[in-house]
């Protein structure tokens, strides 16, 4: 289902994404001083009131890019309103009344759209008493509000609602079955990648580096289900430093991105060699037990060398990573990309690998029994019993009289010894080595 669209719109720096933000309630928008921070349509699907719709941030009308991407940012503006259901015209309070306002105002005035006009950063009583002047622009009065503080948003977002169609009452987002980030450098291709899958230009593509900001959700129907891909900002080597505010923000919502997506693509860049960025970006995939597909962009650009020298290369740099498939694609010429869908449909189906208590406890037994740990200080290992704890990834708590008695190597040789038995090879597995006291399988067997 087509889900209603409400976009919010306005000039640069009048509070745009800050509204956004307090509307969703989380930050999902990078918010800074610097004017046309916001490039992408940055969509969130939302219910409220009884309504489900997607939300909509835009770009700065009227704003002059700092890598001349104008035009693009105006493209992006220009289909958040021609799909809109409604239009929430930010204004600035504190500015007044300016000739970009009466420019957006006349534009809106001849699509015709229904518009909830509000005026941002209206903190102050004395602002509030001075917005009578926003009566020229032709939508009545004002709505004051404040962004910042969350003060008066849901009303102007519930006045939006009032305006969708009768169809989204009642209506259900619709889930997604299976979220991916798409992650990688800078200029590494990722919103060619997205584009080429979208089918549509549904996010912004340069050659300048830094174009992408923001995490941008995009949805897509494959299969009859419904997909999102994330579509994140390149790293860079000194954004983690705070140097540049609004990169680190876009790497901040990158990362978060790994955390909330259900498959991680790495991106990379065929033509450059691999360093620090994308051992970080491995590191963080790590850290968040995502299954991880490793694919090599630009391979239209390589001539007569073999896959499995890049093979070798891409694993002797990311060793953490060495379970994770590797695929070619070239997102540009769109060679490739639906079987890279493929491999991530069976790695989230991997990902989600469960097994029974019985079963699972028989497998642990049988693994002590062909190796036991080593025993430390005349104390045997001991396990009581096991369960699997969750999915995505797979994890499994084996309660335990001492954690510390067993030692890595035993703990890499059940995980190997797992993977050579069940469908999880290409994907995290955690096994959790908990304390507690009580008789081991054996015991209750009637063992000694």
């Amino acid at each position: 289902m087509q889900l209603p669209v409400i976009a919010i719109v306005g000039r640069p720096n009048v509070g745009k994404s800050t509204l956004m933000n307090a509307l969703v309630g989380r930050r999902v928008s990078v918010v800074d001083p610097t004017a046309g921070v916001t490039r992408d349509r940055v969509s969130i699907r939302l219910e409220f009131d009884g309504r489900a719709f997607e939300l909509t941030d835009t770009g700065g009308i009227g704003i002059v890019d700092r890598q001349d991407l104008d035009e693009d940012v105006e493209f992006q503006i220009s289909t958040a309103l021609a799909e809109a259901a409604c239009v929430i015209f930010v204004a600035d309070a504190r500015s007044g009344v300016t000739s970009l306002d009466r420019s957006i105002a006349k534009r809106l005035h001849q699509m015709g759209k229904p518009v909830v006009f509000v005026a941002n950063k209206a903190e102050s009583m004395k602002i509030r008493q001075s917005l009578d002047e926003f009566r020229v622009l032709g939508f009545g009065a004002a709505i004051p509000l404040s962004a910042q503080n969350r003060e008066n948003t849901s009303e102007a977002l519930s006045l939006a609602c009032d305006h969708l169609p009768a169809d989204a009452e009642g209506a259900d987002i619709p889930k997604a079955y299976i979220k991916i980030a798409i992650v990688g450098r800078q200029n590494a291709g990722k919103s060619t990648l997205v584009n080429a899958l979208a089918k549509e230009d549904r996010v912004i593509v340069s050659e300048k580096a830094g174009t992408t900001r923001d995490a941008i959700d995009v949805w897509i129907e494959r299969g009859g289900q419904n997909w999102v891909l994330i579509d994140t900002a390149g790293f860079t080597r000194h954004a983690h430093d705070g140097s540049d505010p609004i990169q680190w923000y876009s790497e901040h919502r990158a990362m978060r991105a790994i955390r909330y997506c259900d498959v991680a693509i790495l991106l990379l860049d065929v033509m450059r060699n691999l360093g620090g960025l994308e051992k970080r970006l491995a590191d963080e995939i790590l850290k968040a037990g995502k299954p991880c597909f490793i694919v090599a962009n630009k391979w239209d650009l390589v001539n007569d060398v073999p896959t499995g020298k890049f093979d070798d290369y891409f694993r002797g740099v990311l060793p953490g990573l060495s379970r994770s498939p590797l695929g070619f694609i070239s997102a540009k010429n769109r060679n490739n990309i639906q079987r890279m869908l493929d491999v991530c449909t069976e790695l989230h189906a991997q990902s989600g690998f469960e097994l029974g208590t019985g079963e699972l406890n028989r497998f642990v037994e049988d693994a002590l029994a062909y190796r036991p740990p080593r025993i430390k200080s005349s104390r045997r290992a001991r396990v009581y019993y096991s369960t699997q704890v969750t999915t995505h990834p797979p994890t499994f708590a084996l309660f335990v009289n001492d954690p510390d008695l067993f030692d890595p190597s035993f703990r890499r040789f059940i995980e190997n010894r797992f993977r050579d038995k069940y469908p999880v090879q290409e994907v995290p597995v955690r096994f959790d080595f908990r304390r507690r006291e009580r008789k081991s399988l054996s015991d209750l067997k009637g063992g000694s």
